[in-house]
């Protein structure tokens, strides 16, 4: 996938979902250390862990009763989202400005 495809995804989900985008859960830090660990944490969790919703959305989707391949679709949006914001706050993680994602990423409950 090259730059100008997986920008124009994030655009799109970031145009698809605005009321699901609430602040990062690291901008309640109280401290700079407290929110540039947050941060962090919050980047490598997204970055390492996007690829999951291409199973998880397909298998929540599919129990709620659910096309399957309909959560397939949003595992696939959420995976390329989530992976590239984990990549941004990661990386900007020194900087302590959110860059929303979408359901607060990845939930690795």
């Amino acid at each position: 996938m090259n730059k100008k495809t997986v920008a124009l995804v994030v655009i799109f989900a970031l145009c698809l979902a605005p009321a699901a985008f609430a602040a990062s859960p690291w901008t309640s830090g109280e401290s700079y250390s407290d929110k540039v660990k947050g941060k962090l944490e919050f980047g490598l969790k997204n970055f390492l862990g996007g690829w999951t919703e291409i199973i998880t959305r397909p298998a929540e989707a599919k129990k709620n009763g659910n096309c399957s391949l309909k959560g397939l679709g949003v595992g696939i949006m959420n995976a390329v989202v989530y992976t590239v914001g984990g990549v941004i706050h990661t990386a900007t993680f020194p900087i302590p400005l959110d860059v929303p994602l979408p359901n607060n990423g990845v939930s690795l409950e």
